[in-house]
């Protein structure tokens, strides 16, 4: 409520003043009830999925080379990696996989580029019912020391 002081010659006038005892009132409560509950609730535990590794090398392995400037690259074994659009990704993989469907295709990307760039090329791939999809993981720490 506002509080109504009398000046001397009778007239009344509000104060106009913010009453800060509620708010801190209601302030000391949540805290109460924040330091009492915090104890209770349980940390969730994330699993993040582990590398394994190959007993033996495929023979036949397609890359996918996702280059710092997001262009993709394609090679076969031991070639020379060439070009390609990532909307002729997929025809280009199929034609490399020929009648063996199970060839592994491994997408390997430059450290700089946006993790975008290599999402897009393994949803084209999987999208087109690519079966054997995976990233390539370099195992070390990185070059740079970080």
């Amino acid at each position: 409520m506002a509080a109504i002081a009398s000046r001397g010659r009778g007239r009344r006038r509000t104060i106009n003043e913010i009453n800060m005892v509620p708010f801190i009132d209601v302030m000391l409560v949540l805290l109460i009830i924040f330091m009492v509950s915090a104890p209770l609730i349980t940390t969730g535990l994330v699993d993040l999925p582990s590398v394994g590794k190959s007993r033996q090398q495929p023979e036949h392995v397609i890359h996918v080379i996702v280059g710092a400037d997001e262009k993709l690259k394609l090679k076969l074994d031991k070639e020379e990696p060439q070009s390609v659009q990532l909307n002729r990704l997929a025809e280009r993989v199929k034609t490399a996989q020929g009648s063996d469907t199970n060839t592994p295709v491994v997408i390997s990307a430059d450290r700089n580029v946006k993790y975008e760039a290599v999402v897009k090329a393994m949803d084209v791939l999987q999208s087109a019912g690519i079966a054997r999809v995976g990233l390539a993981v370099r195992n070390g720490p990185p070059a740079d020391g970080h």
